[in-house]
C-alpha cells in the first residue's frame, strides 16, 4: 500500500466508536501512515465526506 492509493475497509479488528464502524465497507484514500504499537503499521485514510481516521494495514483491501 502506497500514499494515494484507494482502499476499502473490510474489518475491524478492535473495538471503535459507532462513527468508525459506520465506515466499514467504504473506500477510501491512503494519506499517510503511523506507526502503531510495535506489531505494525497503520494508514491514515480519508472518505468522501473528507472525514478521516487510521485502520490497521490487515483491516484494509487495495482497490488498484
Amino acid at each position: 500500500m502506497e500514499i494515494g492509493q484507494k482502499v476499502k475497509v473490510y474489518r475491524l479488528r478492535d473495538r471503535v466508536s459507532p462513527a468508525v464502524v459506520s465506515k466499514l465497507g467504504k473506500i477510501g484514500i491512503i494519506t499517510a501512515f503511523k506507526m502503531t504499537d510495535g506489531s505494525g503499521v497503520g494508514a491514515f485514510v480519508q472518505f468522501e465526506d473528507r472525514s478521516a481516521t487510521w485502520f490497521f494495514e490487515d483491516e484494509l483491501k487495495p482497490l488498484e
